[in-house]
């Protein structure tokens, strides 16, 4: 038995196709838990359903159709019914407050926080029911900092680490806990492009204390111990994980004399 205890635990890890989500289902499987890997891109899901043969059952669902949300629980349900819940997926839709088009921000809204709220419902009904279980929703540091010409993105993320707050409130006397992990700059194929350009790579690592990118591995720790026994009296909490980023604002401040 592992330290973590997660052998033969359920897991879905929504948004599993992406760079975090597949390390998030490496990290689980390798503590010995069923994988259930949903994803809106089938063929985002082959290389990890590969890689642990077995290990992981994949589920085409996408967030912003409640009915498919509904279809994969039953699927989940009909094996049990899950343990944990990772709430991962998400999308941005670049733009300016000014000029972002209505349907992109919704859009937005539908997928990053509507949507944890209906797997939250869907695959909690078994938690409820057994009277034990674990949310954690991958947030953002985007939510406590506002990030410019991103559209919905960091109002989203704001509201997702209340809506976790809030589903500890009510959901803690069932004896199921929520907490959020808020990554800061993380290294994955939809930000690579970031870091093509050395000057930049450089530049954004210079940013963070501990002088380097997150890769999507260094978000399975945190959310690893949230969704275990060791966490059972932790819930309504956010883990930063950051690298220190986000309690550099001082730092940047010249002071004469002191740097």
């Amino acid at each position: 038995m592992s330290w973590l205890d997660l052998q033969g635990k359920t897991v879905v890890i929504t948004g599993a196709g992406g760079g975090i989500g597949q390390a998030l289902c490496r990290g689980f499987s390798a503590q010995g838990a069923q994988v259930f890997a949903l994803d809106r891109n089938d063929a985002a899901l082959e290389p990890i359903l590969t890689e642990l043969s077995g290990a992981a059952q994949g589920i085409a669902c996408d967030l912003s159709q409640g009915a498919e949300i509904e279809a994969a629980a039953a699927q989940v349900d009909a094996a049990g019914g899950a343990d944990i819940l990772v709430n991962n997926a998400g999308i941005l839709r670049p733009g300016p407050l000014q000029g972002i088009a209505e349907a992109d921000w919704s859009a937005m809204l539908r997928v990053n926080l509507t949507g944890y709220l209906l797997t939250s419902q869907a695959f909690g009904k078994a938690m409820l029911a057994r009277g034990e279980g674990a949310l954690v929703h991958i947030a953002s540091i985007a939510a406590s900092h506002p990030q410019p010409a991103s559209g919905a993105y960091s109002a989203s993320k704001a509201a997702i680490a209340m809506l976790s707050r809030q589903l500890a409130q009510e959901w803690g006397p069932s004896g199921v806990r929520s907490n959020c992990v808020s990554p800061g700059l993380v290294r994955t194929p939809l930000s690579e492009a970031f870091y093509a350009d050395p000057e930049t790579k450089a530049r954004r690592e210079e940013m963070v204390p501990l002088r380097r990118i997150a890769s999507p591995d260094d978000m399975t720790g945190a959310t690893l111990f949230l969704a275990s026994r060791h966490a059972s009296y932790i819930t309504g909490q956010e883990i930063v994980v950051d690298g220190g980023l986000s309690q550099s604002l001082m730092g940047l401040v010249p002071r004469p004399g002191y740097s």
